[in-house]
């Protein structure tokens, strides 16, 4: 069977607790040119679809020569469909269907247990502390919620709001305050949701007769963890709710964590009553991460996938991958199915070739001549005094600016930097580099107008 040789491959590229924990309880089904992948819940898919979804697709098309063309994974509606990994054999779905008392057993675990396990929502193992990469970025918020767990439920950080654009870390890191905490005290109850399943999960409750078991469920918990929060804008009913809930874990100092991608004050689409109240412990932002920081999240993602990922490499797919760390995740994938495939170890040439659309878009969008343009629109400021001789404060601190920013996002050489800026000498930008990031440690109104510009340049 197609799938089980694919599986036999897989155990040998991914390390044994990805391959058991993630891949072997898939189970999978081949319709003409597609093999067909079914997880337990959304959250699997989309796990499989940034870490593993192109190597399996290579391995796929590569082992059944060239007949199945995609790969698609989805969540199984039927009952009992998934089993755990010691349950699930290594094959289709055909060897379910030839198992009916192990379906009719789930279906029956899953019947009389209803809403119940719907709410559960499982935290994902590799997101500790220990896995996550810090950098000035994020080391604020990562402190915090390790603070958390030494002080759970204090009001000086309850409700804990973590906010900032979407692929950053939020997640990771409020789950991690969950893993942790399981793992020191495994009583502990901990709940682990997005804002839009406590919607579906409070609306089934209704359908089902069964509200004051979800609320019982939600208000006797020792830790509550919901992404997403402001996706709770126009769900009426559900806000009602949610209030009520987080008003009562508060009362008795039971520990919330959120996350937005906004600061608290600006969900303005939400009740202003649940907003004030998100301000009334600490609200921790999280930046895109620094080239450095970039650099070591592929390194330690590569080490903790088994992969030998030169530090050039890094730097190369660091330059060009900015946006935030899911981005860098599949890049860093893409590198590893095409080495593989091809065969050969992970060198410039084949992160070039594996990142050459990314290569190709970033030609289009982020260059220096776009960085100076920027710049000088920000600061109002002729766009010939960017480049040009002036050493005068109103023009050297923009400069020396846009100078760093082309370092950072167009992965330029120091030479070829300072031929776009009037000529100057690789020593002069190299000088202008560093002294970015001192006044970005120093002066919080230059690290601002830094951030402005990342985020202009690269939206």
């Amino acid at each position: 069977m197609l799938w089980t040789d694919c599986l036999t491959r897989l155990r040998q590229e991914l390390s044994g607790n990805v391959f058991t924990m993630w891949i072997r309880p898939l189970v999978a089904e081949e319709l003409n040119d597609t093999l067909r992948l079914y997880a337990p819940n959304p959250y699997w898919t989309r796990y499989i679809q940034e870490h593993h979804l192109e190597l399996i697709t290579i391995l796929a098309e590569q082992m059944s020569e060239g007949r199945v063309r995609k790969v698609e994974i989805l969540v199984d509606s039927r009952p009992g469909a998934i089993l755990s990994a010691n349950e699930q054999p290594a094959t289709t779905t055909a060897a379910l269907q030839s198992a009916p008392a192990a379906v009719s057993k789930a279906k029956k675990e899953k019947d009389e247990t209803g809403t119940k396990n719907s709410r559960k929502r499982l935290l994902n193992p590799l997101f500790t502390f220990s896995l996550f990469v810090e950098g000035r970025s994020n080391q604020m918020a990562a402190e915090t919620c390790r603070k958390v767990l030494t002080q759970l439920g204090a009001s000086q950080h309850n409700p804990l709001f973590l906010y900032g654009p979407t692929g950053l870390g939020k997640t990771h890191l409020m789950q991690a305050v969950g893993n942790a905490l399981l793992q020191a005290k495994p009583n502990a109850r901990v709940m682990y949701m997005t804002a839009e399943s406590f919607v579906q999960d409070f609306v089934s409750s209704l359908q089902q007769g069964k509200v004051e078991e979800f609320k019982k469920n939600c208000r006797s918990l020792d830790l509550l963890l919901v992404d997403d929060i402001h996706l709770l804008a126009g769900k009426e009913a559900s806000l009602v709710e949610f209030f009520y809930t987080f008003n009562a874990l508060l009362d008795e100092s039971k520990q919330i964590i959120l996350t937005s991608d906004r600061y608290p004050k600006e969900l303005t689409e939400l009740d202003a009553r649940l907003v004030s109240r998100f301000s009334w412990g600490l609200s921790v932002g999280v930046e895109p991460p620094d080239i450095e920081t970039r650099i070591e999240i592929l390194l330690k993602k590569a080490e903790s996938s088994g992969v030998e990922l030169p530090r050039n490499c890094a730097l190369f797919i660091a330059q060009q991958v900015v946006a935030n760390v899911r981005e860098l995740e599949g890049a860093l994938n893409k590198v590893v199915a095409i080495s593989r495939f091809k065969g050969t170890p992970i060198d410039l040439d084949v992160v070039r070739e594996s990142l050459k659309d990314v290569l190709a878009i970033r030609a289009r969008t982020i260059s220096t001549e776009n960085i100076q343009r920027v710049v000088s629109e920000y600061f109002r400021i002729p766009l010939k005094e960017i480049v040009g001789p002036k050493r005068t404060r109103i023009y050297a601190r923009p400069r020396q600016l846009a100078m760093g920013l082309a370092r950072e996002l167009t992965g330029d050489s120091f030479p070829e930097i300072g031929m776009a800026f009037g000529g100057r000498d690789h020593s002069t930008v190299m000088h202008a580099c560093e002294k970015v990031i001192s006044l970005r440690e120093e002066d919080p109104i230059f690290n601002e107008d830094y951030k402005n510009l990342q985020r202009l340049l690269q939206s």
